[in-house]
């Protein structure tokens, strides 16, 4: 039990670094436009950060805790996993590199799963407890079908989304920067094109909705506030609000004077850089819920007969069992109360980094790139996918930089960050497995 409690304190550790690693990309934008000052933007991020608690699931969670087949591995293996994901996030904060915590963690947790294996089985085949024959490899969930066609999970499609998260972003905000641009226009063509779209987001949102029949836990006794407070219901409002204050603007752009403009813009890089801070919350704090999850999870699984306290009655949820997952309510507010916490103390080496040294951001590209990434971390959060906050919003400013001309991009800068991108999880898994075998000493 002692081991386990300490492998919570260091993820929630962890999480807390998570945030004062990631602020920046919350915030850089509205710093360097000085929409807010610094402090001003680590507050409104914090709040946003821990206000996702009401707005998100835990489906990626789920996807985190099975990075690894739980029944095969033991506390050691998540203790060093956690390690090296802390050490491999402070060097980067201290070089001022934006790398993704979440990759950190992923990588983390599957190089020491791989690891123990090794060190259990050694690289030839074993016989398992279904009969079949298994190897060192095949304890690290690579990829697994989607039920009934949906999305698929593994650590595959998490490194895939290495590459496509930031594509997404950078595509997303690619095309509102040329939404905004011919929206300011004195043209009918944008206009019908923007109404055309709000019409689109309202059916689109309205297809999403959960009826109070298909709630398993209805909030509220009103239907209507079941509905509306529904976590899943209201990630999507908050899509249709987005779009929509976006449309409302472009619809009035073009009578607006370049001051008037500029003052309108500034006012809704608040609510971008605060919808990107929702995302940022739910998608990061999950990782580590996650994390806790397969802790309980593993302890219980070499404990047989062991009886849990309330507190820690964690159950991981298996659609093919049909067992659905339970999470005491104490973990995700501590993770979401740690990343705020985290974000509050803020990260200026990477701030300068995102913030002006990819590309020379304005109220327009801040507005631009953090709604993009805002929608991308959405949608990849319905689709159960661990994406990178970090990838997400460098894609989507190196997409508002695009629209100037191609040179805008500092690509020597976002080469280095690429780097950084490809190396996390191979360093992460390196790094676990050789404190696995240290700590596998003493423990």
């Amino acid at each position: 039990m002692t081991l386990l409690i300490i492998i919570i304190v260091l993820a929630l550790i962890f999480d807390y670094i998570n945030g004062f690693h990631d602020a920046a990309n919350a915030i850089a934008t509205v710093v360097a436009t000085k929409v807010l000052t610094p402090f001003q933007a680590v507050l409104w991020a914090a709040f946003f950060n821990f206000l996702a608690y009401w707005v998100f699931g835990f489906g990626v969670a789920d996807t985190v805790a099975k990075t690894a087949h739980t029944m095969e591995i033991n506390l050691v293996v998540i203790l060093a996993g956690v390690i090296a994901a802390i050490c491999w996030n402070l060097l980067t904060w201290w070089l001022g590199i934006p790398s993704s915590s979440s990759h950190t963690l992923i990588g983390g947790f599957a190089g020491a799963a791989v690891a123990h294996a090794i060190a259990v089985h050694g690289f030839s085949g074993y016989i398992g407890e279904d009969g079949t024959t298994h190897y060192w490899y095949e304890i690290v969930s690579w990829y697994k079908s989607g039920k009934d066609g949906g999305m698929p999970s593994g650590v595959i499609i998490i490194i895939a989304f290495i590459v496509l998260a930031p594509l997404v972003g950078m595509i997303a905000s690619y095309l509102i920067s040329i939404w905004l641009l011919n929206a300011s226009r004195k043209s009918i063509g944008p206009k019908i094109f923007t109404i055309a779209l709000m019409i689109l987001t309202v059916w689109f949102v309205y297809s999403q909705m959960v009826p109070y029949d298909k709630i398993g836990k209805p909030r509220f006794d009103s239907h209507f506030w079941s509905v509306a407070f529904d976590p899943h219901n209201i990630k999507w409002f908050l899509v249709a609000f987005i779009v929509l204050t976006v449309s409302a603007f472009c619809l009035i752009f073009s009578s607006l004077s370049l001051h008037q403009a500029d003052g309108a813009l500034k006012k809704m890089q608040l609510l971008s850089s605060a919808a990107f801070s929702l995302g940022h919350g739910g998608n990061d704090s999950q990782k580590v819920m996650g994390i806790i999850a397969a802790a309980v999870a593993v302890y219980i699984n070499t404990n047989p007969g062991v009886h849990m306290n309330s507190w820690l009655d964690v159950v991981l949820p298996n659609e093919d069992m049909g067992v659905k997952g339970v999470m005491p309510g104490w973990i995700p507010l501590a993770c979401y109360s740690a990343i705020a916490a985290g974000t509050l103390s803020g990260g200026w080496k990477i701030v300068k980094t995102m913030g002006s040294k990819i590309t020379k951001v304005t109220s327009f590209e801040g507005v631009a790139a953090e709604t993009a990434g805002a929608l991308t971390l959405y949608f990849t959060e319905h689709l159960k996918i661990p994406v990178s906050t970090t990838h997400t919003i460098t894609g989507s400013i190196i997409g508002v930089g695009l629209t100037k001309r191609v040179s805008a991009v500092r690509w020597g800068v976002t080469v280095s960050l690429i780097w950084a991108w490809v190396l996390t999880i191979p360093i992460s898994a390196l790094l676990a497995g050789v404190v696995y075998f240290i700590l596998s000493v003493f423990i």
